[in-house]
């Protein structure tokens, strides 16, 4: 599976539309200040989103203190005052895609002089990405980073009165924030961030440069979000880290610990949980996924090559004998896992040895689903001055081959499935045909049933009669 088929993640492009979202109770906690709180009535903002499910959330924060102040959310980028491009920077091309974007909008300033032009998330926090803008994109008002979410509120006025761009990023933040406002999309699924940053370091990541060191939310306050979250109907809880194996480490508890106790709470069904690092996956966590019933049957667990001179280039910190012990450990312990993965080809110095060792691994292993990827360097990270680069032809025959045997593994998973009864939990419409409803399996596959009133957001039993390499189709038993 590349980038473009990854329907069980998040969309490289979201536009937040809060237009059909409900608020969450902790709006009540405002950390606006109080001559801002209900300024802004009649006023509308639209925000767009690139990226991963920790942008996604972030979106949600920035959309509830928006509506503290009185904005409105719109969908028609021609009714906003605001418009604000929360910023992805793991790849190159979603970079350059924003910069498209920014330019794409400018005759919307032409038109409405008042109009607010922003810039916030990843990107900013790179000094590049900020010459850039002052030098090239001046007609932008707002620009802030990852690190000062809360702050925008502040920024915003500020921008209003200012005459040339606002530009407030901080380099890194030791604040951890659990009382700010939300406004999440309807439906059953909810993100949870439970720690923010990552300390892992791989040598061809941005993460660490624009999301800071590893903080941790205390499990008091994530049980807290959590409850309400099941109060306000949700049903299915993504637990959101960089690397969640460290949650808790700089609080002097564990993943595991704060896994048991969001599953002791009243009427929690499903719980998730993403990203973890294969460093650190203690046996005290797999026990701790086997035994607490909440937690659902799906693990993924990037392993980005099968190759240990690649792994040890990548700063990865493990080698593909212990990745395969683990899958072992984790498979003996919790036998209907299923397991999906990263995985990049055409990382500098990559040969065919160490691709065929990939392919090897990838046969080995069985991964449900894999996501792939070609080598993008980033600016500022390690790899991006190494200089045994693999030619682009190349690392483009290399994806394609890694997702046939991929796809061959996923689709021969899927068919095993036809004639099981398996739970599904009906999310809503599918996003190609009305007259279908998709819903996932604890073990995150999609399945698509007939509509039929009354089954939104409800947990059914469902026969599957076919199967794809992508999702799954099935008939609902009554």
């Amino acid at each position: 599976m590349n980038e473009r088929n990854r329907e069980s993640m998040a969309p490289e492009l979201q536009v937040h539309r809060p237009t059909i979202a409900k608020r969450e109770a902790n709006l009540l906690a405002s950390p606006v200040r109080e001559d801002l709180v209900g300024r802004f009535v009649g006023k509308r903002y639209l925000l767009r989103t690139y990226g991963c499910q920790m942008n996604e959330h972030d979106t949600e924060i920035m959309a509830g203190l928006l509506e503290q102040m009185g904005y409105q959310a719109t969908g028609q980028e021609e009714e906003a005052d605001l418009i604000l491009f929360n910023t992805c920077a793991v790849r190159e091309n979603a970079e350059n895609k924003v910069f498209g974007e920014i330019g794409r909008v400018r005759p919307l300033k032409a038109r409405n002089p008042e109009l607010l032009l922003g810039i916030c998330g990843c990107m900013p926090q790179e000094k590049a990405v900020q010459d850039k803008v002052q030098k090239t994109y001046p007609w932008v008002d707002l620009v802030f980073g990852t690190h000062n979410l809360h702050r925008l509120p502040e920024l915003v006025e500020s921008a209003i009165h200012s005459q040339e761009t606002v530009m407030e990023v901080w380099d890194h933040s030791d604040l951890v924030i659990d009382e700010l406002p939300k406004v999440r999309q309807e439906g059953v699924r909810a993100f949870v961030n439970i720690q923010y940053g990552c300390n892992k370091f791989c040598t061809y990541c941005i993460v660490p440069f624009t999301r800071g060191r590893e903080r941790s939310r205390t499990i008091e306050s994530i049980v807290k979000e959590v409850r309400e979250l099941i109060e306000n109907g949700y049903r299915d809880i993504t637990l959101l880290g960089q690397n969640v194996n460290d949650y808790g480490l700089d609080l002097d508890t564990s993943f595991a610990q704060l896994l048991r106790e969001v599953g002791k709470i009243d009427g929690v069904e499903r719980i998730r949980f993403t990203t973890s690092n294969p460093w650190n996956f203690t046996d005290d966590l797999i026990e701790a996924i086997a035994s607490t019933p909440s937690v659902c049957e799906h693990i993924h667990l990037p392993v980005q090559s099968g190759s240990n001179r690649i792994l040890k280039a990548m700063n990865r910190g493990y080698t593909t004998a212990y990745y395969q012990q683990l899958i072992a450990k984790i498979r003996h312990a919790i036998p209907s896992i299923a397991l999906t993965t990263d995985l990049i080809v055409g990382f500098p110095g990559e040969t065919q040895e160490d691709f065929e060792a990939t392919l090897d691994l990838v046969r080995e292993v069985q991964y449900d689903t894999a996501y792939t990827f070609i080598y993008s360097p980033r600016q500022g990270t390690p790899a991006a001055t190494m200089t045994d680069l693999v030619d682009p032809i190349i690392a483009k025959e290399r994806l394609q081959r890694l997702m046939d045997v991929q796809n061959v593994i996923s689709r021969d998973y899927n068919e095993k499935l036809i004639g099981s009864v398996v739970e599904v939990l009906v999310e809503g419409p599918s996003r190609t045909n009305p007259d279908v409803l998709q819903g996932r399996t604890r073990t995150n596959k999609l399945v698509h049933i007939k509509r039929e009133e009354g089954m939104m957001r409800s947990l059914v039993m469902a026969r599957i009669d076919a199967a794809n390499t992508w999702t799954l189709k099935g008939s609902v038993l009554r």
